[in-house]
């Protein structure tokens, strides 16, 4: 189980760098890039099972370009600017059916990465994003995981945080856009039932920075997914601790998927290829290798909030 990559303490002082690079690679033309899968040499295998339904123009470009940002443990932007985490081990997986290494560029802000596919500059992203009805009106979804809203505190302030009605009136950083801010809406209206205070929300770019709230007292809380509590806890058991949204309080089960611009013919091949994993076991193996194996589906589900 790898649960060592970047612990709290240094988290603070890699997140500014982090967050500094992505605002930089926004505003320029090309960002920061790291290759995941492929061979050593991010050579392109044309017998690979799946190399012949990709599209002509990823054939031509050699490889799947993936928007993204640091959000632990699904994606942390190391030192040296690599990539490891959740979403790196599954695109490497994935590269092995398709033959072409994937990419992630770095890119600030949900709306960034969605307009960036739009417009040609990336492949795909693959979240944590839930899909949604108005989101499956322009990206084809591939969901093949599953996540509830946690909210991180620090343990200092246990007394007064731990129970959940202390989040009622509280100020709560969440990443813009993202499952957690539409989650935190239920939650306020729980609230709301019982006569309490509706909580603040504080629209941060990425996972990162909702933590660094926390830690400078910007927010009392850092709303996120089960898998990023849970790595933000095996990290630093001692500085950190969280609550889980329940149902009583508004929580889905929201399916998470990697999204693709429509009509760009990667859908089914990505459907395909995650089949594959299933499968094959990769995908048991990877969920199981980052502990998050209380957010895995059966199978893997093209478009599931429209293909009904």
């Amino acid at each position: 189980m790898r649960l060592s990559r970047i612990a709290p303490t240094a988290l603070v002082a890699l997140s500014a760098l982090a967050l500094a690079s992505c605002a930089s690679d926004a505003s320029s033309e090309t960002g920061g890039d790291a290759s995941q899968g492929g061979d050593a040499n991010g050579s392109v295998n044309t017998d690979a099972p799946l190399y012949d339904a990709l599209p002509d123009d990823i054939k031509d470009a050699g490889q799947i370009t993936m928007a993204g940002d640091t959000h632990p443990p699904y994606r942390t932007i190391e030192a040296d600017g690599s990539f490891t985490g959740i979403d790196p081990d599954i695109q490497a997986a994935l590269s092995e059916q398709f033959g072409v290494p994937f990419v992630i560029e770095t890119a600030s802000g949900l709306d960034a990465m969605l307009t960036g596919m739009l417009s040609g500059r990336y492949d795909a992203f693959n979240g944590p994003l839930r899909t949604t009805e108005e989101r499956e009106a322009e990206f084809d979804t591939v969901v093949w995981m599953t996540t509830r809203t946690s909210y991180v505190y620090l343990t200092e302030r246990e007394d007064e945080l731990s129970d959940p009605e202390a989040l009622c009136g509280s100020r709560v950083s969440g990443v813009s856009g993202s499952v957690s801010e539409s989650q935190l809406e239920l939650y306020a209206q729980w609230c709301a039932d019982n006569g309490l205070d509706e909580p603040t929300f504080v629209g941060l770019a990425d996972s990162n920075a909702t933590f660094l709230a926390v830690n400078s007292d910007r927010a009392d809380y850092a709303a996120t997914t089960q898998g990023g509590a849970i790595d933000l806890m095996a990290a630093d058991p001692d500085k950190y601790d969280y609550l889980v949204q329940t149902d009583e309080q508004g929580a889905g089960v929201d399916q998470l998927a990697i999204f693709m611009p429509k009509e760009s013919g990667l859908a089914e091949p990505m459907l395909e290829a995650f089949q594959a994993l299933f499968d094959n076991g990769e995908y048991e193996r990877i969920m199981s290798d980052w502990d998050i194996t209380d957010v895995t589906v059966d199978e893997p589900a093209l478009n599931p909030m429209t293909s009904g």
